[in-house]
């Protein structure tokens, strides 16, 4: 019963937050146009803090995120520039994210360094690749395809009948597969299993005959497959790729998925409480622009969150 209480209180959080909002902002908050903008915004995050719940669930961090994002949207946005086709962006955005995390993984894994370090490095790296590539300038691109209409929150009359089919921004439903995915790899194969065991006891898991360096590389490359699908859709955003993109972003995918619930210290997490925790800093946000906060109180505001949440993962684990 008390794991069960623990485990909702990630979501009674988020219907508290947005019934304040609600009351401080007005109707406007809760309008169809704001909840599929909320959406909308909240879908980078939640890619990107899916493949982070993989790597925080076996014991590490990847810092990074926010940089090989804004590389990944550079990469794809060079493709579009040279006009390759989108899918050839695409796959470019995604590769590049997974070789970062391959990078990062196998330094890791074999180097036997801390998490915390490599992608602390990889973060100077890969924000620096990406102002060296783009030539500290953003990246435009002729013309117009199917990607420019990911994280369209409202069709116009000039998008496909495809995304007037889909209710809200494309951009979302890849976000819910996403999810999905990993909920499915986490909970119902033997690898999630393995990423547990190596976040509750690396040293029980290679005993136990976990695979623990195979396993850190191939989470580091999934979570960096997940951020170069995350800056996709940022470059869909922007409709450019900008290398200056998605600073600080690192934190807001961390802080979703401690506040849902995972431990810094590993082998406790779920993606879905993960959603719920983007769904939280999505809220935040979103509040705080309704009722016309700066920017740097936003950022407070997140900063107060994420030390909040970790306080209460480090009582829940001194009280179990």
């Amino acid at each position: 019963m008390k794991r069960f209480l623990v485990s909702l209180a990630p979501l009674l959080a988020l219907v508290l937050l947005a019934i304040g909002f609600r009351l401080a902002a007005g109707p406007a908050f809760w309008s169809e146009l704001n909840v599929r903008l909320l959406l909308t915004q909240t879908a980078i995050v939640a890619i990107a803090a899916s493949g982070a719940t993989l790597i925080i669930v076996a014991g590490g961090i990847d810092l990074a995120i926010g940089s090989v994002l804004a590389l990944s949207a550079v990469g794809g946005g060079l493709a579009l520039h040279h006009e390759w086709s989108p899918a050839i962006a695409a796959v470019a955005c995604i590769g590049i994210g997974a070789c970062c995390g391959l990078v990062s993984g196998a330094t890791i894994a074999f180097g036997k360094l801390s998490p915390f370090i490599v992608t602390l490095g990889m973060l100077g790296v890969a924000r620096g690749l990406a102002k060296g590539l783009a030539d500290n300038q953003a990246v435009n691109y002729p013309g117009s395809s199917w990607i420019d209409h990911l994280m369209q929150p409202v069709p116009n009359m000039a998008d496909p009948t495809w995304v007037h089919a889909l209710v809200v921004a494309p951009g979302v439903w890849i976000a819910v597969l996403v999810t999905g995915a990993t909920w499915v790899l986490m909970t119902r194969t033997v690898f999630g299993r393995q990423v547990y065991a190596v976040g509750s006891n690396e040293a029980a898991a290679r005993l136990g005959g976990v695979p623990v360096r195979r396993t850190k590389i191939v989470l580091y490359v999934l979570g960096g497959a997940a951020v170069g699908l995350a800056g996709l859709l940022e470059l869909a955003k922007l409709h450019q790729g900008d290398p200056t993109t998605a600073g600080g972003r690192e934190l807001d995918v961390i802080a979703a998925v401690v506040i849902g619930g995972a431990s810094l210290a590993g082998g406790t997490g779920t993606v879905i409480g993960t959603v719920i925790g983007a769904l939280i800093m999505g809220v935040l946000r979103n509040g705080s622009q309704q009722l016309g906060w700066p920017t740097w109180a936003q950022e407070i505001t997140i900063g107060v969150v994420i030390v909040v949440a970790v306080a209460v993962d480090r009582l829940r684990r001194r009280s179990d």
